[in-house]
């Protein structure tokens, strides 16, 4: 029996796949539960058809995101704090930290998409990598100067 999954199953697909089961496990459990439909031909063209809206958006959301990361390449986030001997800082900069830097430029970037493997610790210039989209990256600087 074929059927269209909406949902992922472990080992069996994803959203969206047309796969074989039998049918006590359409009959009894996928589709009660919502995790997939019956493979009509009206349900194909259905599937079908939001496949090509997905892929629609994601391709406008990668541009979106393309543009931005364009953007951001120029950026430079200019971080003050108060310091300590051998130029320490008292505490770290965060995600956080230069997510609030960022907006003060004007970007709006989720804190989440900005990588920094450990926390900046140190006076300096960084470079950090910025996550927009699955396929796009960029890079910023980072400047942690003394605070006056």
């Amino acid at each position: 029996m074929q059927v269209i999954l909406l949902d992922d199953v472990p080992k069996l697909g994803n959203t969206g796949d047309l796969v074989n089961v039998k049918p006590g496990y359409a009959r009894n459990y996928l589709v009660p539960k919502g995790k997939a439909t019956l493979a009509s031909e009206r349900s194909r063209h259905e599937l079908e058809h939001r496949q090509r809206e997905a892929g629609k958006k994601r391709e406008q959301a990668k541009a979106g995101a393309a543009l931005l990361g364009q953007k951001l390449e120029n950026a430079i986030v200019t971080i003050a704090r108060k310091v300590g001997e051998n130029d320490r800082l008292f505490g770290s900069v965060t995600t956080s930290d230069i997510e609030r830097g960022l907006e003060t430029l004007g970007f709006e970037v989720d804190r989440r998409r900005i990588l920094l493997d450990t926390p900046l610790k140190a006076l300096g210039v960084y470079k950090v990598e910025i996550k927009l989209h699955a396929e796009v990256n960029t890079m910023i600087q980072v400047w942690i100067v003394a605070q006056v």
